[in-house]
């Protein structure tokens, strides 16, 4: 499906180069067009990826392209697509800019457009990401189909309604974040039981990552995963109880509420 399209990425930063990478490793040599004001990130693309179409003009992208990506900073999209409005009829637009919602792009597009607007987030690149996918009012599904296509070349994704797409950004945008800071705090307190910063850094890195597995590869509830580690009277139980009296649950879904308000608030601002 991949191949069948001319892609054309408005912006080549490192999202962009995720995905153009996952998508090459995927499928197989693509038909790529790149815009960027950055020389030294054009001549990356055309070095490191096979990439001759590269330009300073965002035009000659969506002239080129059948499917036109928007890898660039929310509050540089309107002024762009004003300029590309007259020549995006019967082309797919793929904005993954934070925020921007598709009634907000078709604004400043000609009647027609069709708009799907992704929520990708950091481990996309590593090949980890997950993201969140949402239509405008004119995407079709054969559209839906392919940006699934192309966003499961760097990780996992889920197509919901716009309404949902803030929650997607307080729960899977920002919770690298948070899975971070949790890293960091167990890796603290290996150090402060007397492991190296080294080892305690790769153990918790590597429990975590080992445990999500878990929970993506057998289906079981965390629920049920959690109780299969908790022997009576044993240490996890113990420690469990210490997280509880923490809050820590509590604490990690305000997090995610907090985070899921903030970005509506944004959206907003952004239309």
């Amino acid at each position: 499906m991949l191949s069948k399209n001319k892609i054309g990425f408005i912006g080549g930063g490192n999202m962009a180069e995720a995905l153009l990478k996952g998508m090459l490793s995927s499928a197989g040599p693509l038909d790529v067009a790149v815009s960027d004001l950055n020389t030294n990130r054009l001549e990356m693309f055309r070095t490191q990826y096979g990439v001759e179409a590269i330009t300073k003009d965002s035009k000659k992208v969506v002239e080129y392209a059948d499917v036109i990506i928007f890898a660039v900073k929310p509050q540089v999209i309107p002024e762009i697509l004003d300029e590309i409005k007259d020549l995006v009829a019967d082309k797919l637009i793929v904005s993954i800019a934070a925020g921007v919602l598709t009634a907000s792009i078709e604004s400043h597009l000609n009647e027609g457009a069709r708009v799907v607007r992704v929520m990708p987030n950091t481990p996309a690149l590593v090949g980890m990401g997950a993201s969140g996918i949402c239509k405008g009012s004119n995407a079709t599904p054969e559209d839906i189909e392919l940006v699934q296509t192309m966003m499961e070349t760097i990780g996992v994704c889920v197509v919901v309604g716009e309404d949902r797409m803030d929650a997607i950004t307080g729960l899977s945008g920002s919770g690298p974040a948070y899975v971070y800071t949790f890293i960091d705090a167990l890796a603290d307190a290996g150090v402060n039981m007397g492991l190296t910063r080294v080892n305690a850094t790769t153990l918790a890195a590597q429990t975590v990552m080992g445990a999500a597995k878990m929970v993506l590869e057998t289906g079981i509830h965390p629920c049920q995963l959690k109780d299969n580690v908790t022997t009576p009277a044993g240490t996890t139980i113990c420690a469990l109880h210490e997280l509880d009296r923490g809050a820590f649950r509590s604490t990690v879904m305000n997090a995610v509420e907090s985070a899921t308000k903030k970005a509506a608030k944004l959206g907003k601002l952004n239309k």
